[in-house]
């Protein structure tokens, strides 16, 4: 595509259009400034919403194949690779996923966490390339993110997955993209033009935050990783986290601190196992089995423990 024809493509997408009421942003105050762009904040959630039922979807398909041992793949370029990055380093310690389970690619790689590798995201080739190195297969689900829904990078992973028979997602905040239409599960959350033009990292970040942490959360839910709103499943890696998975254990069972800090211990720190064998009176080995035998699902070992 000539330099020409792009310039065409983007004045056509509404994250990248500028909006006249702006043109003296630069000589407004500080606060009025904050107070626009919180404005612009705000309508977000809004957009999300008109998408909710394709986001559901979307997670009832993944989190089906996640069951079957597929995993989640983001892939994305700049911000929105950044944010499905960060999102899926945020499964493991969250919800004790598994090594690779919950994985986020970045056009350019992991310099490109920090830094804008230039090209990167027009690289498709690279795309399935990333793809393939990961061991693809019709297993795993792919989200390709995308504020304007066509970056090459993005598109081509959702391509080459499908392609493999994997479930596929295209996130992006413009209508009518690429990414969508190349995608199984089409999600657009159409934000409009941003407050400094073309700078998708604010609403269109947002949106594209607020999406995943959908996406990642619910289908934790769906995979048994929560009892209520608990995080049953939190791996107690540091202080916090142990001080927090012994009032998790203690909010489910209602018990007291020492017979939390003697399940805990019986169990190695584990929450799901030591609020089984409080709430159903069975030793950490009983409670481990049970876990098992209900693919890790606490609410049904509970069922089962009390049958």
């Amino acid at each position: 595509m000539s330099g020409a024809d792009l310039r065409v493509q983007l004045e056509s997408l509404p994250t990248e259009a500028a909006r006249p009421d702006l043109a003296g942003l630069d000589r407004l105050p500080t606060e009025r400034i904050a107070e626009l762009m919180n404005e612009g904040d705000a309508t977000v959630p809004t957009a999300v919403a008109g998408q909710v039922p394709r986001i559901a979807a979307a997670v009832d398909a993944i989190a089906a194949r996640m069951a079957r041992g597929g995993r989640l793949i983001y892939a994305g370029a700049g911000t929105a690779g950044r944010l499905g990055v960060l999102d899926a380093s945020e499964c493991p310690p969250t919800f004790n996923t598994g090594p690779g389970q919950v994985a986020g690619l970045i056009a350019g790689g992991p310099e490109a966490l920090v830094t804008s590798v230039e090209g990167a995201e027009d690289d498709a080739d690279a795309a399935r390339a990333d793809l393939d190195a990961l061991g693809l297969t019709a297993r795993d689900s792919v989200v390709g993110v995308s504020a304007s829904g066509r970056t090459p990078y993005a598109v081509a992973a959702v391509e080459h997955a499908r392609a493999a028979g994997a479930l596929t997602v295209g996130l992006a905040c413009n209508p009518d993209s690429p990414l969508a239409a190349a995608a199984e599960h089409p999600v657009e959350v159409v934000v409009g033009p941003e407050l400094i033009a073309g700078s998708t990292r604010l609403k269109a970040g947002t949106a594209q935050k607020l999406v995943l942490n959908m996406i990642s959360t619910i289908t934790m839910v769906r995979l048994g990783k929560t009892y209520g709103n608990l995080m049953v499943d939190v791996r107690a890696g540091n202080e916090k986290l142990r001080a927090r998975a012994h009032r998790i254990v203690a909010l489910a069972t209602g018990a007291e601190d020492a017979e939390v800090a003697a399940a805990l211990e019986a169990t190695g720190g584990e929450v799901k196992p030591a609020v089984l064998a409080l709430a159903a009176g069975v030793d950490a080995a009983t409670a481990e089995r049970l876990l098992t035998g209900s693919g890790g699902h606490l609410r049904a070992a509970l069922a089962a423990a009390r049958d």
